[in-house]
């Protein structure tokens, strides 16, 4: 079966790009203020996700389809930081119960949240839904990967284990390693991120993009 689906892999994320592409979520060529301190040409717009519901349905069931099996056995919570990842996660976790036997745990989700004072948190519900427990990161996109970083210490201080990281697509930037497998359903080696006090599309002017 695993090798079916390496063979598999290939096909599956062309496809997943151009379907990106074409349903606008993955957006090129703009000016994106990523909201953690770097800008970019390249956007995964989830709110194309939030659209439609059937998009992020098919696209979750087609990342799933690129997991590992033990990864689908193991996997007892799927979290994803709002709102994009969180979305993205609890679609998984759903997902996840209708590859698995009647007899087998469901698959439990948690969010975590954003403040701009804060950064990510956990509320205490889900900190104790995460002790104890193997936990799959989801996320539409993964930049420089310092999102997932943090959302895996915040796993990590609440007792669970990382299992491993998944997103929609994978800009191919990251300059943090989680330590643990990384799968995306679409790679796209983007133009470099700028920092925001050195950004040139700021030098230039370019209004950042807003939608």
């Amino acid at each position: 079966m695993d090798r079916e689906l390496m063979d598999r892999r290939p096909e599956i994320r062309a496809k997943a790009l151009k379907d990106l592409q074409h349903s606008e979520v993955l957006m090129l060529g703009g000016h994106f203020d990523y909201g953690n301190g770097y800008h970019g040409r390249l956007y995964v717009n989830a709110h194309q996700l939030f659209r439609h519901p059937s998009t992020i349905w098919r696209f979750a069931q087609d990342l799933i389809d690129l997991l590992p099996s033990e990864l689908v056995q193991q996997t007892e919570v799927v979290a994803g930081p709002v709102t994009g990842g969180a979305l993205l996660a609890h679609t998984i976790a759903g997902l996840l119960d209708s590859r698995r036997s009647l007899t087998h745990p469901p698959c439990s989700f948690a969010p975590f949240n954003y403040d701009p004072a804060g950064g990510f948190a956990l509320r205490p519900f889900y900190r104790r839904e995460l002790k104890g427990k193997r936990v799959l990161l989801a996320d539409d996109v993964r930049n420089t990967g310092e999102t997932f970083a943090k959302c895996a210490a915040l796993v990590k201080e609440s007792g669970g284990t990382v299992v491993a990281t998944v997103q929609i697509c994978d800009r191919c930037e990251a300059v943090v390693d989680v330590g643990v497998p990384n799968i995306a359903l679409a790679e796209y080696k983007a133009p470099e991120n700028f920092t925001a006090d050195s950004c040139p599309l700021c030098a230039q002017k370019v209004p950042i993009t807003r939608f």
